[in-house]
């Protein structure tokens, strides 16, 4: 049996909770046609998440890998285009690290394109009934980190894998915290990840589709 790895993130920035993780461990063990969904929970600290996550590449061999973060502040399910190399953390990471403009990989490439059909995804998910877009950064805190990590590790050692990373929203008890903060059931972000984890699996690369809102 083939195998997808999901990773998400501990809760970090102080809350109690973290919607990427909580949803993906509900996917744990589900198959997708003929692969296993194995999760795996992400330290929110530089450097050490990459270490755990080769770890699991390397022990696992997946085929697809996609890692899911929590984007505060967005109203929709976000599939990120790109990953640069650099660390510039407006917050100190779990561990009190907080880099500023320096690299995620010395040497690497200025940046990586998800290799996930990413497009393909969004209009999956709006065709659902689940608000999606394409995002153009995905940020410079740890889930670029990892996005970045993610992608050049497949591309030096497991070349005919697939990666990616996905944002996704606050949950309502977190956003009544905050004044006019978007947010999204955990019910509906599981099935977002479902389905996006499921159109990626069933297309190699990216495809022309035609209306919906896909940027």
């Amino acid at each position: 049996m083939k195998t997808i790895l999901v990773t998400a993130f501990e809760p970090f920035g102080g809350d109690t909770t973290n919607p990427s993780w909580e949803a993906i461990k509900r996917l744990q063990g589900s198959r997708v046609t003929d692969a296993n969904i194995e999760v795996h929970q992400l330290p929110c600290i530089f450097d050490t998440s990459l270490a755990q996550l080769y770890t699991m590449i390397d022990n696992y061999q997946p085929e697809l890998v996609i890692s899911v973060g929590l984007a505060g502040g967005r109203p929709d399910i976000t599939v990120e285009r790109i990953a640069i190399n650099i660390n510039d953390a407006r917050i100190a990471d779990n561990a009190g690290n907080q880099p500023v403009d320096t690299p995620i990989i010395v040497g690497g490439p200025a940046a990586y394109f998800s290799s996930l059909p990413i497009k393909a995804m969004v209009r999956a998910l709006n065709m659902s009934g689940i608000p999606a877009t394409v995002s153009q950064t995905a940020g410079t805190f740890v889930c670029n980190h990892v996005m970045y990590g993610l992608l050049h590790y497949l591309t030096q050692k497991y070349p005919a894998a697939r990666g990616g990373f996905i944002h996704v929203p606050y949950l309502p008890e977190q956003a009544t915290e905050y004044t006019n903060m978007p947010s999204m059931s955990l019910e509906i972000i599981t099935s977002a990840l479902k389905t996006a984890i499921e159109v990626a699996w069933e297309n190699k690369s990216d495809i022309a589709v035609a209306g919906g809102a896909t940027h």
